[in-house]
């Protein structure tokens, strides 16, 4: 099983990046997929989460600048981040209800 995050780096306030989260050795496809995110000396913090079905919710501090979506011909999940802000600094990390499986994460840095 492998979860392999990608997409991260440093960007500007107000800028934009995408997440990727290309996983094996799983059924994809029936698997609930989640991103999470951790900033240095604070607790995991659930952003995102995408249904088998394709169902999509937010917390509440990403609502409305952040969209989750899947490709399950691809096994992969993405975070479109958009308007990013200093406090969305962290290491994010994907996550599949199916087996509770953790990728390794990726790091985000925005800058003010």
């Amino acid at each position: 099983v492998q979860l392999q995050a990608s997409g991260g780096g440093l960007v500007q306030a107000g800028g934009s990046l995408r997440l990727s989260c290309a996983a094996s050795g799983f059924r994809f496809s029936v698997s609930g997929l989640q991103w999470y995110r951790q900033a240095p000396g604070k607790q995991r913090e659930w952003v995102a989460t995408v249904t088998s079905g394709g169902s999509t919710n937010y917390a509440s501090s990403v609502k409305g600048r952040f969209t989750i979506s899947r490709d399950n011909a691809k096994n992969t999940v993405y975070l479109q981040m958009n308007s990013l802000k200093p406090e969305d600094t962290a290491v994010y990390l994907c996550h599949s209800y199916y087996g509770n499986y953790w990728g390794q994460g990726t790091q985000v840095t925005v800058s003010s």
